[in-house]
């Protein structure tokens, strides 16, 4: 994927207070970050944040981290943060974090995180770029390694062919598959309190369904 180099964005992330600037050195301390016990959800390839910044505003007893690898992604949702800051809507229970997924077992403890966000992650749809994939078994590995025992990972897209590789590397995994459904929109269960990311509702208005499933260990 190639991304337009904004000037100043690394510089704008350095200095920023919303952005663990060492995530590593925060393995095993995430609630002395957070300064209480609240559990800890995380949305790998947060994109622009407005998925996560619903979540940490509508859910106050939950500690949310965001996690961008690509700086001009992750300059936009800083600037969204500070647009909510200056209307007093931004969460104070919400970090950012500039990495690669793969790193997430050098970042967070076993059992340290009870959920994991996937929201409209990059498709990769090239065979040999499988394992590049968000849900591939590689990473489920990575999740397995710091998901608390009853810790979940939710994921959403609209791409019906990564959704069906999804579903067969969770099984092959042996992972469980607690909800799946299709047409998220139109499935009046677990559409409830459906929080929108900016892709599924752009998607949604085109008429593509947007698929869903949670799944456990």
């Amino acid at each position: 994927m190639r991304l337009r180099n904004i000037p100043g964005a690394k510089e704008a992330i350095a200095g920023s207070t919303y952005v663990i600037q060492n995530p590593q050195g925060n393995r095993g301390k995430w609630h002395e970050v957070f300064q209480n016990d609240n559990p800890v959800h995380i949305e790998v390839g947060m994109g622009k944040g407005r998925f996560i910044m619903d979540m940490a505003a509508r859910s106050p007893h939950i500690n949310y981290v965001g996690i961008e690898m690509y700086d001009s992604i992750l300059l936009r949702a800083l600037q969204k943060m500070e647009e909510r800051e200056n209307g007093t809507e931004a969460p104070h229970n919400l970090f950012f974090m500039r990495m690669d997924a793969r790193e997430l077992p050098l970042v967070f403890n076993p059992e340290e995180v009870d959920r994991i966000y996937l929201n409209f992650s990059d498709p990769w749809p090239k065979d040999r770029h499988a394992k590049r994939r968000l849900t591939s078994r590689q990473f489920l590995e990575r999740y397995d390694a710091i998901l608390a025992k009853d810790g979940t990972v939710e994921f959403k897209t609209d791409n019906r062919e990564l959704f069906d590789f999804s579903v067969e590397e969770f099984k092959e995994a042996g992972w469980k598959l607690l909800a799946c459904t299709y047409d998220l929109h139109h499935d009046g269960e677990l559409n409830r309190g459906n929080v929108m990311t900016e892709y599924e509702e752009k998607f949604s208005s085109m008429g593509n369904p947007i698929h869903k499933l949670t799944a456990a260990r």
